[in-house]
């Protein structure tokens, strides 16, 4: 877990039905030393509790701007000034145009007008509301002004639309959190590099409605990608299709089959990448001959035959093309994992692969931690189970120590 000890974070919760993913964000928050404080607005009340907030975060729960009590010493102002960091989550369409016209009619719009802290916004609404040139213009209008911003995320919304307008899973929200802080601490030392990121899933096509894929959800990839970035690294995010939501700075080419992975790599390391990490689930095989038309079943038979191909192995193409000068694998596996990963260590002409036993339902694919086992020719390393945003830390740091005893 990232180390945010001393860091005093004010958590606004503001109304709609993404505020129950809050709790689950002031739980990551205050296991990485946060100090946390919460506001509800009125509407926020509808959807979680001030006992449940009061009971994780370990304080009480602020929602009223004229409370007696609180406001005898001025306390929405010593309120304001605590914080090192305001965290709007979620940020509705309503919160987000009061905001940005300056209105303080309620605490913690008043709290974010009287702050001189940062503000960090994670927008959370209906597709259509996201979409509105009003909420747009208010939205362009606050990132104009310095305030900070994860999300949203695209996807399926409890009202049953699909677009964008979710809001970021409460990892991502830590995740920008903690790069906020390390941007202003950690040193650049990995300015000048240029590192290439694979990550997600990908999927091949069997026809225009079904695919092949996996379960990655592409947390660990971008988790690297946050640190190699805070660390002053430019990085090209390749990504399969994913849920997460890149962070601010990085490059990100998106991409669905092994083969569009691939080309964007290609195209990323014209010139050879200081570091490449193949951290994406690539699907081994792929259709022969992907059909145009949906294929339908037939009616005297309960068996259909697909005809599938290797996919190209990515990270075995650009390590025999020299296309970086680090370059690290992952090794998702379900059983013998040690020894799998040490023979892809071998076999790809890898530096450095990263094995984790996906076969364990609290680590790997679709979860917030993660335990490995980093192996390269001269050693073996096993850090403890950690939120990928930790672990990804962890593995940018020791990627950067064995390039640097190798030099």
């Amino acid at each position: 877990m990232s180390d945010l000890s001393q860091k005093r974070i004010l958590l606004g919760i503001t109304g709609g039905i993404a505020a129950y993913k809050s709790i689950e964000l002031i739980r990551l928050l205050t296991k990485a030393g946060a100090d946390v404080q919460v506001v509800l607005t009125e509407g926020a009340k509808a959807f979680v509790t001030e006992m449940t907030l009061q009971a994780i975060s370990g304080h009480p729960v602020r929602s009223t701007l004229l409370d007696p009590n609180a406001e005898a010493g001025m306390g929405h102002i010593e309120l304001a000034k605590w914080a090192d960091l305001i965290v709007i989550a979620p940020a509705s369409a309503d919160f987000m145009a009061r905001y940005s016209q300056g209105m303080a009619n309620d605490l913690l719009s008043t709290l974010c007008i009287a702050t001189e802290s940062p503000v960090l916004l994670a927008p959370a609404m209906n597709q259509a509301m996201w979409r509105h040139p009003a909420t747009q213009d208010n939205y362009a209008l606050l990132m104009k002004r310095g305030v900070l911003s994860v999300g949203p995320a695209d996807g399926a919304q409890a009202c049953g639309d699909i677009g964008p307008g979710r809001m970021s899973e409460p990892s991502d929200i830590f995740n920008a959190i903690s790069q906020h802080f390390n941007n202003t601490s950690i040193q650049q030392d990995l300015a000048g590099q240029h590192w290439v990121i694979t990550a997600g899933p990908t999927m091949e096509a069997i026809d225009p409605v079904r695919y092949i894929s996996n379960h990655s959800s592409g947390k660990m990839g971008y988790a690297l990608a946050t640190a190699a970035l805070a660390r002053g690294a430019k990085v090209t995010l390749v990504s399969g299709p994913v849920q997460c939501v890149p962070p601010q700075g990085v490059n990100l080419l998106s991409v669905k089959s092994a083969d569009d992975m691939l080309a964007a790599c290609e195209q990323s390391m014209a010139s050879p990448a200081d570091v490449f990490i193949g951290a994406a689930a690539v699907a081994d095989f792929k259709m022969k001959t992907a059909t145009d038309q949906k294929m339908k079943k037939q009616s005297d038979t309960d068996e259909m035959q697909l005809v599938l191909v290797k996919n190209p192995d990515i990270i075995a193409t650009l390590s025999e093309n020299k296309r970086a000068k680090t370059m690290v694998g992952f090794a998702a596996e379900t059983q013998n994992v040690i020894e799998y990963a040490q023979g892809k260590l071998e076999r790809k002409g890898l530096d450095i692969i990263v094995a984790n036993d996906v076969s364990r339902s609290d680590i790997g694919f679709n979860q917030d931690e993660n335990q490995v086992t980093v192996i390269t020719k001269e050693q073996t390393w096993s850090p403890e189970k950690a939120a990928k945003s930790e672990l990804g830390n962890q593995l940018v740091e020791f990627i950067y120590k064995h390039t640097q005893s190798i030099r």
